[in-house]
């Protein structure tokens, strides 16, 4: 599921793979960016904001009567959404990440191939402009930005909101994702419906949202239990109808706004303003 930790990982490695290289031969898939040539450009570094990407890149300078001149630095955004992903490949390798229909992007650098399949919001900026795509976000979890005091205030600004919609809103926070959601409320002990207004502790359930995130950087196996084996890294997430671990109650499945929601009726009570569904 990409969530915040896993546009982290996936930074580091297109970091591991580009940073400071030469761009040899670029080839995107997407109309807007379609006849766009990187060749010559260096990779600077890739960083990720929240569920978003940022591949800082350097162009070649030039002056208007040809000269050499300062680099000039833009940025390749793109946004995992459900379904995206890059992957990074020697030169040479076969590239099995995805089907190659679903190729938008290739990298060619003299030591590694970048491929990025079904990216979605693909945009090419100048960095200085960064902020017109992710500014508007809120305290990156995984960030050297990250402040949970400014969390909890942007999350207590909207009392009537439901909690579960709330912590999805990555204007509150940047990088939870319906999995973290699911597991934060179950671990807190409150019902995806409880206006945030209600939650006893707004800070509680933030620094809990951090640590799961953080405890999950650096692997690809997202886990909240603590068990990294199959079928044992989630307490509700994707256990409609399977027993709660710790109750032994149904786990339900139910929509909430515009996703579904993971949750159990005893240890996550309803609270009383919760609207009928449907």
């Amino acid at each position: 599921m990409p969530e915040g930790d896993t546009v982290w990982n996936t930074a580091r490695v297109l970091h591991r793979a580009l940073a400071g290289a030469r761009i040899t031969k670029s080839d995107f898939r997407v109309p807007q960016l379609a006849t766009t040539d990187l060749s010559g450009w260096t990779v600077r570094e890739s960083a990720s904001r929240g569920k978003h990407l940022l591949l800082r890149l350097s162009a070649p300078g030039r002056s208007p009567a040809g000269r050499p001149a300062p680099d000039v630095h833009w940025t390749l955004h793109s946004h995992l959404r459900m379904d995206g992903a890059w992957r990074a490949y020697a030169p040479g390798e076969r590239w099995g990440g995805r089907p190659a229909h679903l190729i938008r992007v290739v990298l060619h650098s003299p030591g590694a191939v970048a491929v990025g399949y079904h990216l979605h919001e693909m945009t090419l900026l100048p960095t200085a402009d960064e902020d017109r795509l992710v500014g508007h976000l809120g305290p990156d979890l995984l960030g050297p930005d990250w402040d949970p005091a400014e969390a909890v205030r942007r999350l207590a600004d909207h009392p009537e909101q439901t909690i579960g919609e709330a912590l999805l809103d990555q204007r509150n926070l940047a990088g939870v994702g319906n999995l973290y959601k699911c597991e934060v409320l179950f671990l807190r002990g409150v019902s995806p419906w409880t206006p945030v207004g209600a939650v006893p502790d707004l800070p509680g359930m933030v620094a809990l949202a951090q640590r799961l995130l953080a405890a999950n950087r650096g692997r690809w196996t997202q886990s909240s239990t603590g068990s990294l084996h199959r079928g044992q890294t989630s307490y509700v997430y994707g256990r409609r109808a399977q027993p709660c671990r710790r109750c032994g109650t149904a786990i339900r499945k139910e929509e909430l706004g515009e996703r579904v929601t993971y949750w159990c009726p005893v240890c996550q009570p309803e609270h009383p303003d919760r609207p009928e569904p449907g």
